[in-house]
């Protein structure tokens, strides 16, 4: 065997094109929604992209409600950092803090859900999981008949913020925490397939539309005559 500098067979692998909720399935999904903590968190979610993790490490103290911001722990860099939340998500998370038996103290977590006691005994509140935020998407999905994550809630938010012409693609960096301007732009500027799609359909239709259409008349002064010699079936 000798050494080679490149393998002969090394494809590429495709890149996979983030996913969006649309606005009509987004509705559908808000609307399936048990409790006003999920609609809390989704609301959140969707208005400025918040990590899974990002959002469930989120405090009663980490929540401005004057400037209507947010602060989490960026995954990865364990930076602290302050993030703006839309008006609808604070008014969600006021009527989830209202319908608490107890008061939240300011250092814990925000998000809470019962759980029975492994030896009897009535329900207990603990810190919301993880595993028990999938079980949130579990059940709204099979009501939908889809198949949604807490992760297609940042892309939506990523690409809403990348179609805005107010917003400059710094940013959208900035807010989705990238440490690199190329990783927002790789994967939250690529064309929308559907976008480009309905483009070149509408560009066929407006075409055929356009061929079906009366040659324009001849201006005066002109010579009917010279005009066919000169570009013969095209103006047919």
């Amino acid at each position: 065997m000798r050494p080679e500098g490149k393998i002969r067979y090394n494809p590429k692998v495709p890149q996979r094109q983030v996913r969006e909720i649309p606005d009509n399935r987004w509705t559908e999904l808000f609307a399936g929604l048990r409790s006003n903590r999920d609609r809390a968190i989704l609301a959140l979610t969707v208005s400025n992209g918040v990590r899974a993790a990002e959002v469930l490490g989120v405090r009663g103290v980490d929540l401005g409600w004057g400037d209507q911001l947010v602060r989490v722990i960026r995954k990865g860099s364990g930076a602290e950092q302050w993030l703006p939340a839309s008006p609808e998500a604070f008014v969600w998370i006021r009527l989830y803090l209202a319908e608490l038996a107890t008061p939240l103290d300011p250092n814990e977590p925000l998000w809470w859900t019962l759980r029975r006691r492994d030896r009897g005994g009535g329900p207990r509140r603990q810190p919301l999981s993880y595993d028990a935020l999938r079980a949130v998407f579990r059940r709204v999905n099979e009501l939908l008949g889809a198949n949604y994550s807490m992760h297609d809630l940042r892309h939506t938010a990523s690409l809403r913020m990348a179609r805005e012409e107010t917003l400059s693609l710094k940013d959208v960096q900035v807010i989705l925490g990238h440490a690199h301007l190329s990783t927002t732009a790789d994967v939250y500027m690529v064309e929308d397939e559907v976008q480009v799609i309905r483009r070149v359909r509408q560009h066929l239709i407006d075409r055929e539309h356009r061929a079906q259409q009366p040659p324009a008349p001849v201006a005066a002064g002109y010579d009917s005559a010279d005009l066919e010699i000169l570009l013969g079936d095209a103006r047919s």
